[in-house]
């Protein structure tokens, strides 16, 4: 992969009716509650409730730390506003600010395994506000304020934060502000710069805008090298007009009294106020080398596009993710609790945001892993002007940032738990993370990065139609859409689905290319009972059949299909134009998602009682799969028994190919035969300390291929559980089949993953 800074990207955008079907799809809203312990039997409810929760209680009452031992209290941050400031739609109350705060809620689930409920709280009036909120400590371990008018959100902070003996955060200002400092830190290394010597303006004098100003004079910047700028102009010592008390602490000795007179030289713009506030003059005028973050949302204040007009040595951040170094405050919000929760800090104080500001910066500075280099095609990003930022689905933030956050507190004071081995709190951290989610949003880039042809072969039917035009809207490529057209777009109409551009229509038995598909057909069937006319056929009426062949003669790069056949029935379809990589075995591999753990299970769709022979390349070629999705192979042959106990027959099959895999020297773990729960569990695993695995197992390699079926869907529906797939491998083009009546959006990631070529 070649070396190279990252060039401009473009974001998805989103429609308003996918983002109100988003929302209402199912159980409205973005959260639900789940018990984390087992409410199966009478035992289990006389211990959760009562007699057995007076017990806790009774802990609690007399040492309340136990709080954090007992309860969620530890794991509970509570997001809260009065919507008076939603995003860039200004006061709209506090009920309509909750879609935005159960998002909040669900990133820090996400992105930091961090639990969050959000409250709306109904007044604008500042003492209700707080004491609303003051008297809720004992049931978070954190409170973080979003989308509160300036100066309220000042007020109602600093109160709260004397108040309470836990965490009070408004991300609004802070969260901005450690994001933009760690961008700075690394774009005044580029430039060569001294914090001490540099001359920043910063143009919004809202609470993300002092909250800027505030931490880069804590690192260093000093006060007089600083102009802070509102509507009416720079904040001046002696300016009466619009001033507050947060305006006047960052009031300066300066000449300027107008917004290009302050930028005339100056080393740093930060923008924090709105689309069009920076003129092309403006930039023009700053010094050599200048660092321009325009962070107006959702327009900056200048585009990039406008200021490489201008001039080329600049160094450039916004606000936007279709641009590079994103200001996005989701790096900093979740990790800085994360780390305040594990150590149970009272506060996050001035030296735990520097700590993140720092970890962020280092951490941009490094090489970046195969999973973020995935997500950019024919390239690895490197540190450079375009990659002053990580990028919010780097994997080593969930270790990095917490870790600072955490230590910063412990050095501070402000702790009331200690971390005695850093190190192992990493590994921790990291064992928190989904890594799916991340790898899905890896494919969907990197797939972005290089669009292909993906044939969606049942184009008649509405859930392929829309994930058609979801896929061209994900700016994934080009989907070919195959049936007739008329029904097509008659479907789509009815159904409100725009397939203008990106979106082909193939009609098979008018196909220009319906005669060389029946001559390839044909020479691949003559000799397994297929006449010329079943060809024919095929290529005319069988839509599995016509869209493999465009994949098989290059006229298509991918293809998935699925919707209205059994997974068998379009496999045969498949198998018919595309054959398998040479030297490979077609398989399934289903991805299961369960508490944090991914787990890879196999086969689940091809082979229904494989021999050892087949197990030991079914495993290979899971191996494979497990690499390419970015994790490293520990594989267990699953059987019903236990390295011989009991004995049987289909167990010694299952040793049979681990002796095989011994022959053959592959470089990844394996071992078996073993029991699910041996393979999953390190405590079951244990007793057997010859087993070659050095941890629960990551790959499961299935005795048949009902038991894998059987298994997954188990689990899919009364485990809780994510099921991906199964997801082909093997073949020497790109196919993926979905489940019977997947929806839309299942076929999207089954055409991304396609398009990705995990298995083909």
């Amino acid at each position: 992969m070649a070396e190279g800074n990252a060039p401009v990207k473009s974001g998805p955008s989103v429609t308003d009716q996918e983002a109100l079907d988003f929302h209402s799809r199912g159980r409205p809203g973005k959260l639900e509650i789940n018990a984390t312990k087992p409410m199966a039997t009478q035992r289990d409810l006389s211990l959760a409730y009562s007699p057995g929760v007076a017990v806790p209680v009774k802990a609690i009452a007399e040492d309340p730390a136990k709080a954090f031992d007992y309860t969620t209290r530890g794991n509970l941050v509570a997001v809260i506003s009065n919507g008076t400031a939603i995003l860039g739609l200004g006061n709209l109350g506090a009920l309509a600010s909750k879609p935005v705060m159960e998002g909040k809620a669900v990133l820090f689930k996400r992105f930091a395994d961090v639990d969050s409920i959000d409250l709306e709280i109904d007044t604008e009036d500042v003492d209700a506000f707080v004491n609303a909120v003051r008297y809720l400590g004992p049931s978070f371990g954190g409170i973080n304020l979003e989308d509160i008018k300036a100066p309220d959100c000042f007020i109602i902070e600093s109160r709260l934060r004397e108040l309470m003996d836990i965490p009070v955060f408004h991300d609004d200002q802070h969260g901005t502000a450690i994001i933009a400092t760690a961008g700075l830190i690394n774009a005044l290394d580029l430039t060569g710069r001294d914090m001490a010597t540099t001359r920043l303006v910063c143009n919004g004098a809202g609470s993300a805008g002092i909250a800027c100003v505030e931490l880069v004079k804590a690192l260093g910047m000093p006060a007089e090298n600083v102009i802070l700028c509102d509507t009416k102009g720079p904040i001046y010592k002696g300016r009466e007009e619009g001033m507050n008390q947060w305006k006047s602490a960052h009031a300066t000795d300066t000449e300027a009294r107008t917004l290009a007179e302050a930028l005339d030289g100056a080393d740093v713009l930060f923008g924090l106020s709105a689309k069009g506030a920076i003129t092309a003059d403006m930039v023009r005028s700053m010094a050599a080398n200048p660092i321009i973050f325009a962070m107006a949302n959702p327009d900056p204040e200048i585009t990039p596009e406008e200021v490489a007009q201008i001039r080329d040595d600049a160094i450039m951040a916004t606000g936007r993710s279709d641009y590079p170094n994103q200001v996005n405050n989701v790096l900093g919000f979740p990790y800085i609790f994360r780390g305040a929760l594990d150590v149970r800090a009272t506060t996050i104080n001035e030296d735990m945001k520097i700590a993140a500001a720092q970890a962020l910066a280092a951490l941009a500075r490094e090489d970046v892993p195969d999973e973020v280099a995935a997500a950019y095609q024919g390239f690895r990003p490197k540190y450079g002007p375009t990659y002053i930022i990580p990028v919010p689905f780097d994997p080593r933030l969930i270790s990095e940032i917490p870790a600072a956050v955490a230590k910063a507190a412990v050095d501070s004071g402000v702790a009331r738990r200690e971390i005695t081995d850093y190190a192992a709190y990493k590994l921790e951290l990291s064992a928190r993370r989904d890594p799916i989610v991340g790898t899905l949003q890896s494919i969907y880039q990197r797939v972005r990065r290089s669009p292909k042809r993906v044939v969606f072969a049942e184009g008649e039917e509405e859930q392929m139609i829309r994930a058609a035009a979801s896929f061209v809207h994900n700016r994934l490529g080009t989907a070919i859409l195959i049936g007739r057209e008329d029904i097509v777009r008659g479907t789509a109409e009815r159904a409100g689905i725009d397939i203008s551009d990106g979106i082909e229509i193939y009609n098979a038995r008018v196909s220009r290319r319906n005669a060389d598909y029946a001559d390839y057909l044909y020479s691949r069937l003559q000799r397994r009972g297929f006449l010329f006319r079943d060809c024919q056929r095929l290529a005319n009426t069988d839509r599995n059949a016509f869209g493999a062949c465009m994949v098989a003669l290059g006229d298509a790069d991918a293809m998935v299909s699925g919707v209205t056949r059994n997974y068998a029935t379009v496999l045969d379809d498949v198998r018919q134009a595309i054959d398998p990589k040479p030297g490979h075995r077609i398989i399934g591999v289903s991805i299961v998602l369960a508490r944090g753990r991914t787990v890879l299970v196999a086969d689940t769709a091809v082979h229904e009682m494989p021999s050892a022979e087949e197990l030991a390349e079914i495993a290979e070629e899971a191996a494979g799969v497990s690499r390419r999705l970015g994790y490293e192979p520990r594989v267990a042959f699953l059987a019903y028994s236990t390295f011989g106990q009991p004995e049987g027959e289909r167990a010694r099959k299952v040793r049979d190919a681990v002796r095989i895999l011994d022959g053959k020297r592959v470089d990844f773990e394996y071992d078996g035969e073993m029991a699910a729960d041996v393979a999953l569990s390190q405590s079951a695993m244990a007793p057997y300390p010859f087993c070659r695995l050095s941890g629960p197992a990551n790959v499961l390699v299935m005795p048949a291929w009902h038991s894998a079926s059987i298994s997954t869907k188990l689990l899919q529906e009364l485990g809780g559980s994510t099921v991906i797939g199964p997801l082909l491998v093997g073949f020497d083009k790109p196919v993926q089949i979905v489940p019977l009546g997947a929806r839309d959006s299942d076929i999207v990631n089954m055409a991304a993953l396609a398009a990705f070529k995990l298995g083909g």
